[in-house]
């Protein structure tokens, strides 16, 4: 049984494509791979914490030594998801990420929950000769709609490859659903096609 770690980076919205692909992908998967555990993790739902004043003077104090009691209540809380995020990524054989494209980027949400996964001494460690990977064997699908279409070389999905490669996911698989805008006319058949490769993929994921 694999553990799959499903990361939505989207706001709810009955429109998105985006969300629309991944729903694609879950049926399928979990149809085909009935015993392995999926596991969701709604970023906008949740109201994933970003790096800020809190969280940096919560690390600050436990390095000074002061004990986890000593911190406020938002400190405590925010601290909580960043660590059970960076616990919930290492235990994961899979991942999936899905996200929309905004202004070339990915949304604030999936860089905060991207923040939490690298950790020193947990994901990555420092070396003589550069960081090193200590996350092995893992592998990860990313699934992002955009308006315009990029081929893949926009900041955002070459990001998000690059991260998690640098963390020690080698395998990166890529679900682009690309061009409704620029093409108007063709938006529905662009998403049909992405949905056929969807089902493809889910089965040999």
């Amino acid at each position: 049984m694999s553990k799959v770690l499903v990361i939505n980076a989207h706001p709810q919205n009955p429109n998105s494509r985006t969300l629309k692909i991944l729903h694609v992908f879950l049926k399928e998967y979990q149809n085909m791979h009935p015993n392995d555990q999926v596991d969701e993790l709604d970023l906008y739902e949740d109201n994933f914490p970003e790096i800020d004043s809190d969280l940096l003077s919560a690390w600050g104090l436990l390095r000074s030594g002061q004990p986890a009691e000593n911190l406020n209540g938002d400190q405590k809380e925010k601290l909580q998801k960043f660590n059970d995020a960076t616990n919930q990524f290492l235990a994961a054989d899979k991942i999936v990420i899905a996200n929309p494209m905004w202004n070339l980027n990915i949304p604030t949400k999936l860089k905060a929950w991207i923040d939490a996964i690298n950790v020193a001494g947990k994901t990555f460690k420092y070396t003589v000769d550069g960081p090193i990977p200590l996350t092995h064997g893992k592998k990860a699908l990313h699934i992002q709609a955009a308006g315009g279409k990029y081929e893949n070389k926009d900041f955002g999905t070459q990001y998000v490859k690059a991260i998690l490669n640098f963390v020690g996911v080698e395998s990166v698989q890529k679900i682009s659903v690309e061009g409704m805008d620029n093409f108007p006319e063709e938006a529905a058949e662009i998403v049909h096609h992405a949905e056929i490769e969807t089902q493809q993929i889910a089965d040999a994921f």
